[in-house]
């Protein structure tokens, strides 16, 4: 388990000082195609902002988040020398002391910061293989705190779960640093909802959909959420949305799940395969 703990830690830091490249890139694209003058200034300090980060190692945001980290466990790995979620906390409270990151972490009601940034929210898969891959994203409160979950009633069909994800965006407003990126999933239960909405934020930028329905469905919210004029930083434009990445499942005849993760402009997650 020490191999897990030190590779945790080492994600800590990075995560939260370099912005994945593909982010990078899609400001960029967004700042050459921006209409408005203050929506342009604001990606143009987006990017300055990202630059200075990683040159100076210092966090791309004060708010360096709860610490999430997927676990894709190969089923031929047999982990030995303690506890998995033991090591991954430890690695996450080594890694943020060790990188000076903020602690964010605290009791709900007392809310007494744990101070060491831990417990981490843990997603553990078993796929083929003898690797294991740890993704760690810091997800951080204010695009969190937008995020929904809704159960519909199936008469609202494609329409209504549409609406549902602008009314989102739209009422979110300037709270979750836009640009944004959205999660969506579709079908499934309450529980599986959500946590797929959060994982499908691990697509890269400008990948396509293998599914054509759902990558139809992202072309479309993308064009009208970006209709809003919400714009960078809340301060109007064309840019509110950088991404839309959707996923549809299977449900229950009397149900219509749909949860829509949002993510801040600093869409921040670094991973690493043992």
């Amino acid at each position: 388990m020490a191999a897990i703990q030190e590779a945790v830690a080492g994600l800590c830091g990075p995560s939260c000082l370099d912005l994945p490249a593909d982010v990078e890139a899609s400001l960029a694209a967004a700042q050459q195609k921006e209409r408005s003058p203050v929506g342009r200034e604001v990606l143009e300090r987006l990017l300055e902002n990202a630059a200075i980060a990683r040159d100076e190692n210092l966090p791309i945001c004060q708010d360096c988040g709860l610490a999430v980290v997927y676990v894709d466990l190969g089923a031929d790995v047999h982990l030995t020398g303690g506890d998995l979620y033991q090591a991954i906390n430890a690695g996450v409270r080594q890694g943020y002391e060790e990188a000076y990151l903020r602690k964010s972490v605290c009791h709900p009601f007392t809310r007494q910061n744990t101070g060491d940034n831990t417990p981490a929210v843990v997603h553990l898969r078993l796929v083929p293989g003898d690797r294991v891959r740890l993704v760690l994203v810091p997800k951080g409160g204010g695009s969190e705190n937008m995020s929904r979950v809704f159960l519909l009633t199936p008469a609202v069909g494609r329409k209504g779960v549409k609406q549902k994800i602008i009314e989102t965006l739209e009422a979110a407003g300037p709270n979750p640093c836009p640009p944004n990126i959205l999660g969506v999933a579709v079908g499934g239960t309450f529980d599986d909802a959500a946590v797929r909405a959060k994982r499908v934020l691990l697509r890269e930028i400008g990948s396509t959909n293998p599914d054509p329905e759902a990558a139809e469905l992202e072309q479309e919210l993308m064009e009208d959420l970006n209709k809003l004029g919400t714009g960078p930083a809340g301060l109007g434009g064309d840019t509110t949305c950088l991404a839309v990445f959707v996923d549809i499942k299977p449900c229950h005849i009397a149900s219509l799940p749909l949860a829509v993760n949002v993510q801040c402009h600093a869409a921040r997650h670094k991973e690493v395969v043992l």
